[in-house]
This record gives structure tokens, sequence and C-alpha cells, in this order.
């Protein structure tokens, strides 16, 4: 199977199935208890833990400045990609707010 099916199977799977690595990432005391809605899609490719190798960035911790900037260029196909032009577009402005701003406060 290529990269980029494995990688599609990935973002499906977890777009189904929650994914306890970012439901149990650790956080600090003003990060939300629960992620937003859409949040659990991206630890299907997107690492939690620094212990995992993956060529992926990671998201927590992030600026949540940085991940809305790239969502948008994902969106208006300024932004190399494989998948995450598609999947961008499938977040409104405000998930994409959201999500980022709960990931930022992961730590």
């Amino acid at each position: 199977m290529s990269a980029k099916r494995v990688l599609i199977a990935a973002v499906l799977v977890a777009s189904v199935f929650p994914i306890a690595s970012v439901a149990q990432a650790p956080m600090d005391a003003t990060a939300p208890a629960q992620a937003p809605a859409g949040a659990a899609a991206c630890s299907g490719c997107h690492a939690a833990g620094a212990g995992v190798a993956t060529p992926v960035p990671r998201l927590v911790g992030l600026a949540a400045a940085e991940i809305v900037k790239a969502m948008q260029e994902f969106r208006a196909g300024t932004r190399a990609a494989t998948v995450m032009d598609r999947i961008a577009r499938g977040y409104t402005e405000d998930e994409i707010q959201a999500i980022a701003a709960w990931y930022a406060r992961l730590r």
C-alpha cells in the first residue's frame, strides 16, 4: 500500500474513532478538558508524543496562529500538501480557531 493510501486510511479511521493520544495528552491548567470537535481526527497523523518518529509535524504546543495560518494556506492551495488541502476545506473557520487554540495549550 502506498504512503498516500496509508495516510488517507489513517485520516479516515481517525475521523471515525477518537484517538486516545489526543484525548489523554497532558495539558496545562488553562487547556480545556475536552478537545473541540474535529481535533481527534488530527492525531491520526499528527502524533501527540515526542517519542513518536514521524515526518508529520506535531501540533501540540505550536502557536495557534501557526496552525491557523497553515490551515488557511492549505485551504487556499498555497501550501504544499498531500491530503491536508482537502482535509482543511472540511473545517469551518471557527473550528480551525478552536482546534488551533486547544493544540496551542497542550504541553
